[in-house]
């Protein structure tokens, strides 16, 4: 996926002059008349300030990332917390609920699996969707069909924590998981090659590419999202925000 990060920050840097002159334009614009100053002058002003105070400029993207990322998320809400059946950890019936997308290609991933566990451990009333996004490796769309597979079947967690502990996504390794998660491997080969598991991967890619993401693993709790390993700390503060919203 592109990087969308140039584009935004030219208008992040856009923006924040626009609102610097915008919220001290009518004091500053009396100021500079008074002194028998201009608008000329008074941008000048801003610039100076600007390059003294170059930390506002970061504070202004910050906010507009944010707001922005928010509105990302509240135009797939709506899909965005609904799993493809049994592609869930924790407490399916869960009201505290955190999104995943996730490779079983990505190394970061398989780090954050036992921090997964402790979340879940601590909080019963969680529900962590996975969503499947196989963008790491040529094998990492085989992995994730198998994974899709596996959630047809009611074993995603235990398939999810196999195919991490191989390490691995080639098909050797991915047969390895399914027979011990206790897949029926001839089903679960037919369903990984189904239409409904091809139309699963390509709306995750949809809703991956609405949002911005293009790295795993993402997090989305409420209306924010993160992109990278996180500790359990910092996943229940994301929870604990989105409970807050």
């Amino acid at each position: 996926m592109a990087d969308p990060a140039p584009r935004t920050t030219n208008l992040l840097l856009s923006l924040s002059g626009l609102l610097l002159l915008g919220a001290g334009a009518a004091a500053g614009w009396a100021y500079e008349r008074a002194s028998g100053g201009g608008q000329e002058a008074f941008e000048q002003r801003v610039r100076s300030y600007l390059v003294a105070h170059p930390e506002v400029l970061a504070e202004a993207a910050d906010a507009y990332r944010k707001q922005n990322e928010g509105k990302q998320v509240a135009d797939v809400a709506d899909r965005l917390e609904q799993p493809f059946p049994g592609a869930v950890l924790g407490n399916p019936g869960g009201k505290q609920v955190l999104v995943e997308f996730t490779d079983f290609a990505c190394t970061y991933c398989r780090t954050s699996v036992p921090v997964i566990e402790a979340l879940i451990a601590a909080n019963p009333d969680l529900k962590i969707v996975i969503r499947e996004l196989p963008i790491i490796a040529p094998t990492s769309p085989d992995a994730a069909r198998w994974g899709l597979a596996a959630a047809q079947q009611g074993k995603y967690p235990a398939f999810h924590n196999a195919m991490f502990a191989a390490g691995r996504t080639d098909m050797a390794s991915i047969e390895g998981a399914a027979r011990a998660a206790g897949l029926d491997l001839e089903s679960a080969r037919t369903f990984a090659a189904s239409p409904t598991a091809t139309a699963e991967l390509a709306a995750n890619l949809d809703m991956a590419r609405k949002l911005g993401i293009d790295g795993t693993p993402s997090w989305i709790a409420g209306e924010q999202l993160v992109t990278g390993a996180l500790g359990q700390a910092e996943l229940a503060k994301l929870i604990a925000g989105a409970k807050a919203e």
